[in-house]
C-alpha cells in the first residue's frame, strides 16, 4: 500500500508557512507579477511557502529556485530584482552598463531616482502591506 509522503509512519505533517504569511506572500507575488517578463516567477508551493524561480532557459527550465516563508524577505528580494532589472535596462540604453547598479542609479537625475524609489511604495500598496 502506498502511504504517500504525509502518511509515512513516524513522520509528522509539517507546515512551513503560516496562513497569514501565505496570504501576504500571495499578495506580494501578485504585485510583482511583471517580473515574469524577465524570467522571474513566484509560485505558491502550498505548505512549503512560495518558490521564486529564476532565469528560464529553454529547454532546460529555470536556473535557480529560492523558497520563502517570510513575506518581508520575499518583498525585499522581489524589490531588489525589480530595481536591478530597471537599472540594467537604463544602463544598456545609456551605454553605462559597465558601471555597477549603484553607479548607474547615482548617475540618474534626481527626478528619475525618486521615480524609481517611489515604486517601492507603489508595490507595497499594491500588495497591501505596510513595511515598505
Amino acid at each position: 500500500m502506498n502511504k504517500g509522503p504525509d502518511k509515512l509512519e513516524g513522520k509528522e505533517k509539517r507546515t512551513y508557512i503560516t496562513d497569514a504569511e501565505r496570504e501576504k506572500c500571495q499578495k506580494i507575488a501578485d504585485a510583482f507579477s511583471s517580473l515574469e517578463d524577465i524570467g522571474i516567477l513566484v509560485l505558491n508551493a502550498g505548505k512549503y511557502g512560495f518558490i521564486k524561480l529564476l532565469y528560464y532557459q529553454f529547454p532546460d527550465g529555470f536556473d535557480d529556485a529560492v523558497a520563502y516563508t517570510d513575506s518581508h524577505k520575499l518583498f525585499e528580494d522581489l524589490w531588489e530584482d525589480w530595481i536591478c532589472s530597471q537599472l540594467y535596462e537604463i544602463g544598456v540604453s545609456m551605454s553605462t552598463i559597465h558601471l555597477g547598479y549603484e553607479e548607474i542609479f547615482q548617475s540618474l537625475p534626481k527626478e528619475k531616482q525618486e521615480e524609481l524609489m517611489d515604486k517601492r511604495s507603489y508595490f507595497a500598496e499594491k500588495a497591501g502591506i505596510g513595511f515598505a
